[in-house]
């Protein structure tokens, strides 16, 4: 084991008017290992230790005294080489009274990684927590942390933290030479709270940041980093993992219960429930309701309640207010075990303000952009992610496969996918600067995308990178090889507002608005299609979804059981934001758990009850699944009754297909006519009219029979009874 001596780099000695002391003392020395630690001269060595708030220091035991330089904090012990072992003890009595024993941080060799130190430069890191943060780490079987942090614009970086008063002058770190990364290992620190502090190179600023890759966090309002150890949760989902790896998601069930965790539900006392809590009795509920995947808003470290988890500080961070790493890694486990996948939301596109956060991270325009103009986001007050900048996205693609691989998470909802691709994202003309082609879209940005698909395929495979992404740019779920951003799936906001704008109408002003239904299968396999009835759709005075329907409260019922059933039977994949199961009356409140005592009244128990049957009725029939992102899986058998306001429309899979009529009136349609693909029998496997889910009971109970009678361009069809406000399925036998 080489001991770790330095050549000759100052005076033998040091005074108290050294220019090296002065600038520890005023904590601006850029390179304490210079300075500090053991120093070889010659046969002699010298032992420096920069130790304020200290009487008296010995180095191994008290017959080894450190003579302090008179006037300062620096304390020196000279002796012959290779007397003291490589890594030291330093015993000091401290103004306070208390007697400490430590070895000596700056007695070990640098521990970084050229290679790793590149591929974060060159934005190919897609591990950069394992470069960069505070880990448990061992040097020559001494166990302790070991502290990084990316700050190129820094003069000095200091570990602050329980272990050392939080007081920066007492452990600077070193800096890679061109590299601006700062590391110092902490022996025998391996728990605790701490931060980093900055010194600016260029404005003398000082700043005390938390660290960028916190692997957890203070509860909110502090803001300290916590030291983590390695995870103790023992994983028992190998089954689901085994089967999510072989993909082939596009072509199974996938209905989402989007969760807010904070309002779901709360303690008896108000307080969060915690991620255990939450799991039990969540899943127990969802699985009751027969949803595929629940999608959690997002629960990395935030200072607000009130941001919902989209303005993140601690992006490696499962938020305090649930519990601790270890419990959420219990929560997707007990999903798993319970067949039902766990996707979460997560926030690139943007970050707040927070002086402890990432802005002006080392005093400069570090992760967001160095443009003023570019760099503030307009819409929430926060700042753009620097896709120009390669350690930034080293970051964030490393932020994914983090999320997913540490937590077994099924896939990520990539939250404003829209005001990354557009430089004028929600600017006016002079607020925005264009790319180089003199374009609006943000050139670096499609880059960063792309390759964070492509990394996720590889590292991830059987995760699903869903794009919340409201514009009309091509290809968001095409693959990367062919031009595409490389996504597994879009939310289909053009079918959101448009359901939702004809759903508000009066039924008697329905037949004018037929469009507004018709025009989504036009571009409905453009793209892999989720679609979304999530919590942007009950806030902001847009009402609840229940609060939109038109008429009495029968028809209310009525009009939400048919939406339901529009989504379900229609190609995509269904999202639903929690409380729309039990009708809830108002907007959403996130300060609060949802109404529960409306779930257990009887109208909107039929609500569940049907949503229920939905998800079932898809677990058992292909064709409302398996062709969902196929053209070949939807084919209309008539949208144009508009008189009527009535559709009608095939579901097909390779082996099954249902016939699908929905009627947008309270009007009950007696033998109504409907084109039919086969001629034969049917019969009706779902009425969303029925009296289980407080409908009128008007069903087509006995088998129904095709007729040769042309209708609408096929040579048969068949007469069926077509509810109020209700919508049927029907089976070929």
């Amino acid at each position: 084991m080489k001991t770790p001596t330095r050549s000759k780099e100052t005076e033998f000695t040091l005074h108290s008017g050294s220019p090296e002391i002065i600038s520890l003392s005023e904590a601006t020395h850029g390179d304490p290992f210079a300075i500090l630690g053991r120093h070889a001269y010659g046969d002699r060595e010298v032992f420096r230790c920069f130790l304020p708030s200290t009487r008296s220091v010995w180095l191994e035991d008290e017959s080894r005294p450190m003579q302090r330089v008179p006037g300062t904090d620096l304390f020196e012990y000279i002796t012959e080489t290779g007397v003291l072992p490589p890594h030291y003890r330093v015993i000091r009595d401290t103004d306070w009274g208390a007697r400490l024993c430590t070895l000596d941080p700056y007695s070990f060799w640098p521990q970084l990684v050229q290679e790793e130190m590149d591929a974060f430069h060159a934005g190919h890191h897609r591990y950069a927590q394992n470069l960069l943060g505070a880990r448990r780490h061992t040097i020559d079987k001494v166990e302790g942390t070991l502290f990084t942090v990316w700050a190129p614009n820094a003069a000095r970086v200091s570990v602050i933290g329980d272990f050392n008063e939080w007081d920066g002058r007492r452990h600077p770190m070193r800096k890679h030479a061109n590299q601006g990364i700062w590391e110092l290992f902490m022996p025998e620190v391996t728990e605790g709270r701490y931060k980093f502090e900055i010194l600016n190179a260029g404005t003398g600023n000082l700043l005390v940041k938390t660290d960028p890759f916190a692997r957890a966090s203070e509860y909110r309002p502090d803001t300290a980093s916590l030291i983590t150890g390695p995870a103790l949760h023992g994983w028992d989902d190998d089954d689901w993992e085994r089967h999510k790896n072989e993909g082939g998601w596009h072509a199974r069930p996938m209905s989402v219960y989007e969760v807010h965790p904070g309002s779901w539900r709360r303690n008896e006392d108000g307080s969060f429930m915690g991620y255990r809590r939450m799991a039990e009795e969540l899943c127990t509920y969802v699985k009751h309701l027969g949803f595929t995947h629940i999608e959690l808003m997002p629960i990395m470290e935030h200072p607000l309640d009130e941001s919902w988890g989209y303005q993140t500080t601690g992006y490696f961070s499962p938020t305090r207010r649930f519990g601790l790493p270890d419990d959420f890694r219990y929560f997707v486990d007990h999903f798993h075990q319970n067949g039902i996948g766990v996707l979460l939301d997560w926030v690139p596109a943007h970050f707040p303000r927070d002086e402890h956060g990432l802005a002006a991270f080392d005093g400069t325009a570090l992760f967001e952009y160095h443009e003023p103009i570019k760099a503030g986001h307009p819409d929430w007050g926060t700042l753009v992610f620097n896709f120009e900048r390669q350690e930034v996205l080293s970051f964030l693609i490393s932020n994914a496969i983090y999320w997913l691989k540490e937590f077994h998470l099924d896939g990520l909802r990539v939250d404003a996918v829209a005001s990354m691709l557009y430089l004028n994202f929600s600017r006016e003309d002079g607020q925005w600067l264009p790319n180089r082609y003199g374009g609006n879209e943000n050139l670096e940005a499609v880059a960063f995308l792309r390759q964070l698909n492509e990394a996720v395929g590889h590292e991830c495979p059987g995760c699903v990178m869903i794009a919340e992404e409201s514009s009309a740019w091509p290809g968001v779920t095409h693959p990367t090889t062919s031009g595409g951003l490389g996504f597994g799936l879009k939310w289909n906001m053009g079918w959101m507002h448009d359901t939702l704008d004809y759903f508000s109408k009066e039924p008697v002003h329905r037949k004018f608005h037929q469009n507004l239904l018709t025009f989504g299968p036009l571009y409905a396999f453009d793209e892999n299609f989720m679609l979304p009835l999530s919590h942007d759709e009950v806030v902001h005075l847009k009402k609840s979804l229940f609060g939109r329907m038109p008429g009495d409260d029968w028809q209310k019922f009525a009009n939400l059981r048919l939406l339901y059933t529009f989504q379900w039977a229609y190609p995509g994949k269904q999202l639903l934001f929690m409380g729309g199961e039990f009708a809830q009356t108002g907007e959403w409140n996130s300060k609060t758990a949802l109404p529960w005592e409306r779930s257990r009244e009887s109208m909107p128990e039929g609500v569940s009850a049907l949503l229920a049957d939905l998800n079932r009725l898809q677990a058992v029939h292909p064709a409302l699944s398996e062709w969902d992102c196929d053209a070949r899986g939807f084919e209309w058998l008539n949208g144009d009754d508009s008189a009527q306001s009535v559709i009608s429309f095939l579901r097909r899979s390779e082996h099954e297909t249902l016939a699908v009529a929905l009627n947008f009136t309270p009007v009950v349609r007696y033998d109504y006519r409907i084109p039919i693909a086969e001629s034969g029998g049917y019969r009706e496997v779902f009425n969303s009219d029925s009296q289980d889910y407080g409908g009128s009971g008007i069903l087509n109970w006995d088998q129904l029979e095709s007729e040769p009678i042309p209708f609408n361009g096929r040579e048969h069809s068949i007469r069926i009874n077509l509810p109020p406000l209700a919508g049927v399925i029907l089976k070929k036998l």
